[in-house]
């Protein structure tokens, strides 16, 4: 299982009241999957830095989950079949990375404690 971030633009004509529930059905892939749905944040219509499809606005949403490489595919393949899905964008957040400096001083560290012990 791995950590996701999925990027959504819907067609501003959907009403945005039905933008929350459609996702939903689109994310129990996800959830047959094994996965979990983390958090769904629905950012509401805004404009567009470009044209899409010949329009200047959509519906935003964003929603990180956990799942296997293989659902998170899946999901991409039918929210790219929607007519009323114009961009999806799927991402794997980094993780905090830890300079070899900073893991040397926390080892240090924690040998320090350790040896105080």
């Amino acid at each position: 299982m791995r950590a996701y971030e999925l990027m959504v633009i819907i067609d501003p004509e959907v009403e945005e009241r039905t933008v929350e529930p459609s996702l939903d059905k689109f994310l129990n892939v996800v959830r047959n999957d094994g996965g979990t749905i983390d958090k769904v944040d629905i950012w509401g219509r805004r404009r567009l830095a470009y044209e899409i499809q010949k329009k200047t606005e959509g519906i935003y949403a964003v929603v990180n989950f956990t799942a296997t490489p293989a659902a998170a595919a899946e999901l991409d393949r039918q929210l790219s079949l929607n007519e009323t899905i114009m961009r999806t964008k799927i991402i794997r957040p980094e993780e905090q990375k830890i300079s070899k400096k900073d893991a040397k001083k926390a080892a240090k560290a924690e040998a320090a404690k350790v040896s105080a012990e």
